[in-house]
C-alpha cells in the first residue's frame, strides 16, 4: 500500500491535505466497506481536511466536464497569477494573497485565458469570479469563508454551497471533504457513480444523490474520504467506463469477488452504463 497519491487526483496530491488513517478489514460490517479496505489496501488511506476552501472550489469548478489532465495546468497558472503573491498590510506586514479578493477583482478575459487549457474557460472564469465576489462580500474574504465552511453545521455548509451558481453536490461534497475535513461525506463523480452501480453497491437506476447516500450510509465516516479518492483511482486504473479489466480477463480485476458486474457481458464484449439493466 501507497501512502502517495498521484498528482492529478481531486485531493491535491501531497498538497492535499490529510493524514494516514489506520484500519482493520477484518471488522468490515458491510460489503460496501469491505470493498473501501481493499482499495485502501490498493492505494492509500487517508483522512482530509486542510485545504483553502475558496480554492478548493476553483479547482474543482476547474475540473468540471474535463479530465485533471486538462485542468492541473489551468489550476497551476490561475494559482501563478493569482494566488502565488505576496501583499503587505496596513501594519507593513506581509501577508498571503488572499485568492478571493484577487480573484474578485480580476479581469475575466484575462481569467478565462489563464485558465484556457481547462475548457469551457469563459464559463468557467464568470463562475469564479462571481463566486470570489461572493464570498468577499459575505465572509470577509478567503479566511473567513474557511472558517464558515470547518465550523458551521455541515448541512448549512452544503445548503450555502448548492446555492451558489456553478456549485453541484460533488462540488460541494469536495469543499467539505477536502476544506472542512468533515467525515462521512462521500463525494459521488462519474467514476464513484458507474463503480458503485457496476459492483451492486447502489440501485443500478441510481443518480449520483442516491448513490451518495448508499455510500455514506454503509461506509464508515472515517473511511469515507480515502473511499472517493481510492475509487477514482481504481476507475482510472481497472473499471474504466468501455474497458473494465474484468471484460477481458474475470481474474484480471482485484475486486472480482466483491462485484455484480451490472451491465458487464463478457461472453458478449459488451458493456452497458448499469443503469440499462435496472
Amino acid at each position: 500500500m501507497t501512502d502517495e497519491e498521484p498528482a492529478e487526483n481531486i485531493s491535491g496530491g501531497t498538497a492535499g491535505g490529510g493524514q494516514s488513517a489506520t484500519f482493520d478489514p477484518e471488522t468490515a460490517g458491510t460489503r460496501a466497506e469491505t470493498v473501501v479496505d481493499r482499495l485502501g489496501e490498493m492505494y492509500w488511506t487517508k483522512t482530509y481536511g486542510g485545504r483553502d476552501a475558496y480554492e478548493c472550489l476553483v479547482r474543482t469548478i476547474l475540473s468540471q466536464n474535463t479530465s485533471d489532465k486538462a485542468s492541473q495546468p489551468a489550476h497551476d497558472d490561475l494559482m501563478a497569477r493569482y494566488g502565488g503573491g505576496e501583499d503587505a498590510n496596513s501594519e507593513g506586514n506581509i501577508d498571503s494573497t488572499d485568492l478571493a479578493r484577487a480573484l474578485a477583482d480580476a479581469d475575466q478575459p484575462e481569467l478565462a485565458e489563464t485558465i484556457s487549457s481547462a475548457g469551457l474557460y469563459n464559463q468557467k472564469s464568470e463562475r469564479i469570479i462571481a463566486l470570489a465576489q461572493r464570498i468577499c462580500e459575505e465572509y470577509g474574504g478567503e479566511a473567513g469563508f474557511d472558517g464558515f465552511v470547518r465550523d458551521s453545521d455541515p448541512e448549512a455548509v452544503r445548503s450555502t454551497l448548492l446555492d451558489m451558481n456553478g456549485v453541484g453536490p460533488k462540488t460541494a461534497d469536495c469543499v467539505l471533504l477536502f476544506a472542512g475535513g468533515r467525515g462521512g461525506v462521500f463525494p459521488v463523480d462519474t467514476h464513484v457513480h458507474r463503480i458503485a452501480r457496476r459492483m451492486g453497491l447502489a440501485p443500478a437506476d441510481a443518480d449520483h444523490e442516491t448513490v451518495r447516500a448508499y455510500l455514506e450510509r454503509d461506509v464508515p465516516a472515517a473511511k469515507c474520504g480515502f473511499g472517493h479518492t481510492a475509487m477514482i483511482q481504481f476507475g482510472r486504473e481497472y473499471c474504466s467506463a468501455r474497458k473494465p479489466a474484468c471484460l477481458d480477463d474475470p481474474d484480471a480485476c482485484p475486486l472480482a469477488g466483491h462485484c455484480d458486474q451490472i451491465g458487464v457481458y463478457p461472453a458478449a464484449d459488451d458493456v452497458v452504463d448499469p443503469s440499462e439493466t435496472a
